[in-house]
């Protein structure tokens, strides 16, 4: 999967939000907010493919937790992106 193209994410005041900026988005309702990790996530695999082995792999090489909770993070944090529509 890839994310969608048009999105710019924004730190404001220690959030991250995901904003719409394309004209193809101009209808995109939605406000993303992202937690750190997400952020760091999105940061890394933006406009290039990926799946949940990636982004598990980007979690361990960031954090210090488990495969296992890496892997459920990322399988997560997919269904997540894929439900409000900002991958592809």
């Amino acid at each position: 999967m890839k994310t969608r193209k048009g999105f710019r994410l924004r730190e404001l005041g220690g959030d991250y939000i995901l904003i719409g900026e394309s004209e193809e988005l101009v209808n995109f309702n939605n406000l993303i907010t992202f937690n750190e990790a997400a952020a760091y996530l999105w940061q890394n695999v933006e406009d290039r493919e990926f799946d949940a082995e990636v982004l598990t792999q980007l979690l361990l090489a960031e954090y210090e937790v488990s495969e296992e909770i890496a892997r459920k993070d990322a399988l997560a944090t997919i269904e997540d992106w894929i439900e409000v529509g900002i991958v592809i």
